[in-house]
């Protein structure tokens, strides 16, 4: 492959991570007028359309989907190599990028990673805080959080939480003018805060048990949000039903600002992983951070 293809393809799979040219460019330093006669001109050269382009939006052809699905993972296994050789003499160094929901960040990751940085001067880390399913290796994430019944089978998992039990709360005042539910079915007569999702756009559907047997409640109610803080907000407020981690909710049903229900319906998440692509000689960057992350039990 001609040495210009190679940086062509690295310049086009950060217009199509970024699905714009605008936000590509700042972040690669370049004009954007500059990034488009390069990948016309990659475009040109293999023959075939990479990006399709409207006035309002650009996004990856088949033939772009297929060039970010096998070239973006050997680049990021060429750059993991590189790194891992380039300090080999030295301190950890380097950027690791993590992508996880906000108080995942807040509760688990950062006050496990925070005391790094001090000791290690030359190590950087991005947090990026997002509900949706990354592709970790297309969008040049080192880690991504997700529960562990999440974590696809291509991918290395590290557990980060023990199993998460979950909890539907409320506050007083909200059971007392509706009422407390105790089935799956009543819940569908409440007031039930809901998340909008990332990844596809639709609602989530409470995820409960009946004994040993999942079940999924499609809830709904007048509050919908994308984020589990403004739900636990919108609970403590008043306006409904919250379903949320017990440890997320737990300050504020020990102060009495929400009661749990239904405990006996929630069943447990199988814990947070940390989960990343396989790498031979990951670097010590990484492996810092890994094992900061990691649980301890």
């Amino acid at each position: 492959m001609a040495r210009e293809n190679i940086n062509d393809i690295l310049v086009f799979l950060e217009v199509a991570r970024e699905r714009s040219f605008t936000r590509a460019a700042a972040k690669l330093g370049m004009s954007q007028s500059g990034l488009s006669h390069i990948v016309r001109g990659l475009e040109a050269r293999m023959g075939v359309q990479l990006l399709a382009r409207t006035t309002r939006s650009v996004a990856p052809t088949e033939a772009g989907e297929r060039l970010m699905e096998t070239v973006a993972p050997r680049f990021a296994e060429i750059e993991a190599e590189i790194a891992a050789i380039s300090d080999l003499g030295g301190s950890p160094a380097g950027l690791i990028r993590i992508t996880a929901i906000d108080h995942v960040i807040d509760s688990v990751l950062w006050p496990r990673v925070a005391h790094l940085l001090p000791q290690y001067p030359d190590l950087r880390i991005e947090i990026n805080s997002d509900y949706r399913m990354h592709d970790i290796v297309a969008e040049r994430f080192d880690i991504g959080v997700r529960w562990g019944d999440q974590v696809e089978q291509d991918m290395i998992a590290v557990r980060l939480t023990a199993d998460a039990p979950m909890a539907i709360v409320g506050s007083p005042d909200y059971f007392k003018r509706r009422g407390t539910p105790t089935s799956p079915q009543e819940l569908l007569q409440h007031n039930c805060i809901t998340l909008r999702l990332s990844s596809n756009g639709g609602v989530y559907a409470w995820e409960l048990c009946e004994g040993d047997q999942p079940i999924e409640v499609k809830v709904g109610g007048q509050a919908t949000f994308n984020s589990a803080y403004q739900m636990l907000n919108a609970a403590v407020s008043g306006v409904g039903l919250a379903f949320v981690t017990a440890e997320f909710a737990e300050p504020y049903v020990r102060d009495g600002r929400l009661v749990s229900v239904m405990k006996e319906w929630c069943r447990p998440f199988p814990g947070l992983h940390a989960y990343y692509l396989s790498r031979r000689h990951p670097s010590r960057a990484f492996t810092l951070v890994i094992d900061a992350l990691r649980y301890q039990g």
